[in-house]
């Protein structure tokens, strides 16, 4: 009997073994970071929380609200495998998340500020990069116990869009590129835009729609050209999707210091991104508002396309 019993073990071992390998190369198989391309998924960091990690995960359809709560929730979630950690720490508690509009804003509690500077970053790109992936969300601002965040200068850091993150955020050097910008500024008379074309070096980590944003409230160069932004306008995010490129500014904005029309204000800012980017709209908003009305003359609260028509003739092509 003991030689029968022995001699099936024998004949059944082999396929035992086989079928335990067949499961174990099933689930080494379907590692939630084995994401191709297509695939649904939500950002995470790497096991050692230097890195970040895309993570197959599939976003709900429906409500983009209740669609971003989910979200937030897996990547809250621990990690059940060892490739990747989940992106918001234990002790940050997301206290409340709203969608206003496409913004979809998200406060974290008071010990979201005791994350290092590099870990702090790495969070930011995971959840922002992850709820972007949301159809309704084109941008991300963050609160600490309603608080707007701040960068390390104090400065707000207000709407954040994937394009605002290196894709590998620690071991991505900046490195330093050289572009060509046209940029519209106004006349001498303020009632039409006139053309500049500059060459800037910049860091390649800064979006060219922010760099141009920048570039305007800075003023032109040279003459012939005179600027049209507040100088003490406070730009606290440049994002860009679907074709919209959307730029946040802080009340300031709605100020005229120089005697320009108001539209030639306005567009010297839209014709500019469109001209220079892939955006082929702009939605400007104040404090991540769209209900201004910009010197009571402009309507800010949808997108507005290039209007070329405010050009001076001479400088048209």
């Amino acid at each position: 009997m003991i030689k029968k019993v022995t001699a099936s073990i024998c004949r059944i071992l082999p396929a035992a073994i086989l079928l335990i390998g067949l499961i174990f190369s099933v689930c080494a198989c379907s590692k939630r970071t084995d994401v191709a391309d297509g695939d649904s998924y939500i950002v995470c960091l790497n096991a050692d929380r230097t890195g970040l990690v895309k993570v197959s995960y599939d976003i709900p359809s429906g409500d983009t609200g209740e669609a971003a709560g989910a979200v937030l929730d897996e990547l809250k979630t621990p990690s059940m495998e060892i490739e990747y950690t989940q992106a918001i720490p234990d002790d940050v508690e997301v206290q409340s998340c709203e969608l206003s509009g496409s913004i979809f804003y998200v406060d974290f509690n008071s010990q979201y500020l005791s994350l290092d500077r590099i870990e702090e970053k790495l969070v930011r790109a995971a959840v922002v990069q992850s709820l972007v992936r949301i159809e309704g969300i084109n941008a991300v601002a963050f609160t600490v116990d309603g608080e707007p965040l701040k960068d390390e200068d104090g400065n707000v850091i207000g709407l954040m869009n994937g394009d605002d993150f290196v894709e590998n955020t620690v071991s991505s050097p900046s490195s330093y590129q050289t572009d060509t910008l046209v940029l519209y500024f106004a006349n001498e008379s303020g009632d039409a835009l006139v053309k500049q074309t500059v060459d800037v070096r910049h860091s390649s980590n800064v979006s060219k729609e922010k760099l141009i944003v920048e570039k305007m409230v800075q003023g032109p160069a040279g003459s012939g050209a005179f600027p049209t932004i507040n100088p003490q306008t406070n730009l606290l995010g440049v994002s860009s999707k679907d074709g919209i490129c959307y730029v946040n500014f802080d009340d300031t904005f709605l100020t005229g210091t120089y005697d320009v029309l108001p539209e030639i204000t306005i567009y010297s800012l839209v014709n500019s991104l469109v001209d220079g980017t892939d955006a082929e709209m702009v939605q400007i908003t104040i404090n991540g508002e769209t209900s201004a009305v910009y010197m009571g003359a402009v309507d800010l609260s949808r997108p507005l396309p290039e209007d070329m028509n405010w050009v001076a003739v001479e400088d048209e092509e």
